[in-house]
């Protein structure tokens, strides 16, 4: 039995709590909120034992193998050490960290108490994904890979009555890169190692977080072209193009759908029967990588998510968008 903890409250965590039931043998032991009222009322929804405010002491818990945090970027990297010092697994919600020097502290944690820590990008193991990264040889020499996640949010709306809403708050190293972009980013680091040429530009909401944004980033005989916003919707799919062919896949954040279509017309299907809730696979993959002694994942692996966010940190810095932990020693 794999028993976990969780810091969060928000709407993610009850997926997270789905896809985990979903899986045998693992257990939601605890949660970890600010507010004692807030972390009560998660606890009994999901019939969870044990309510902690008081993080050391959350992390502290003998009863818990790991831990599941979904808290505001601008947290993770303090409270994903703070349980890897107390011998935790850690699973952490995408971005990882707020820039790549948090990244850095936390894989060193990660190795320095010989425990697992994992980003929690949940597309990457998917089985229509899978299956679109054992079948890109198909299409030949890759030119363009395209990727695209608009999202008018919701929270835009409260933006625009005056409010501050955190998903558009660079004290939490918020806004639509960190949020949607890296959705674009991380099946692309995975499949092509990192970029040699990056070039960003966005659209900056006065609050100092990016609403919209676009990446060209420059391989050696090939590009990625990404688009993303939480302003606007886009209903475009992901496509990777080669000299053979061109893949073609529904939505970047959860490939569903994909297919091949070849230069002579003809097509080969790629879809695989999946879970509707995608968090399941990467739950799996952390269980079954804490069963089996591992302490890093292969596909979400240090490298990945360094590079990954290595892009990110060099596309802020060409819009200008610093966030507070950028400015921290």
């Amino acid at each position: 039995m794999i028993r976990l903890g969780i810091i969060g409250t928000n709407w993610i965590t009850n997926d997270f709590i789905d896809a985990a039931r979903r899986n045998e043998g693992i257990e939601i032991v605890a949660v970890y909120s600010r507010k004692e009222e807030t972390g009560r009322t998660f606890a009994e929804k999901h019939g969870i034992a044990r309510v902690y405010t008081d993080l050391a002491e959350f992390a502290a818990n003998t009863e818990m193998d790991g831990v599941y945090i979904a808290s505001p970027n601008s947290l993770h990297m303090e409270q994903a050490i703070v349980c890897m010092n107390a011998g935790k697994h850690v699973l952490c919600e995408k971005p990882l960290a707020s820039n790549a020097r948090e990244v850095r502290r936390m894989i060193d944690a990660a190795k320095a108490n010989s425990v697992l820590l994992m980003e929690a990008m949940k597309s990457t193991f998917t089985p229509t994904f899978l299956a679109i990264r054992d079948n890109l040889n198909k299409i030949g020499q890759v030119r363009r890979y395209s990727g695209s996640y608009c999202q008018y949010s919701s929270r835009y709306d409260l933006y625009k009555q005056g409010e501050l809403p955190n998903a558009f708050n660079p004290e939490f190293s918020n806004g639509a890169l960190m949020d949607l972009g890296i959705y674009c980013i991380y099946p692309l680091i995975v499949l092509f190692g990192a970029p040699e040429r990056i070039q960003a530009s966005a659209f900056m909401l006065d609050s100092g977080a990016d609403g919209a944004g676009s990446l060209l980033l420059g391989y050696n005989g090939m590009d990625a072209v990404i688009h993303y916003s939480k302003i606007v919707d886009s209903y475009a799919s992901a496509e990777i193009q080669g000299e053979n062919g061109t893949l073609i896949f529904d939505k970047i954040s959860r490939p569903d759908k994909a297919y091949i279509r070849y230069r002579n017309g003809t097509e080969e299907e790629l879809t695989r029967p999946q879970e509707d809730n995608t968090m399941y696979y990467e739950v799996k993959e952390f269980a079954d990588l804490i069963r089996s002694g591992k302490r890093e994942s292969e596909l979400n692996s240090f490298a990945n998510s360094l590079a990954v966010m290595e892009v990110m940190d060099a596309a802020r810095r060409q819009m200008g968008l610093v966030y507070p932990a950028d400015k921290q020693s």
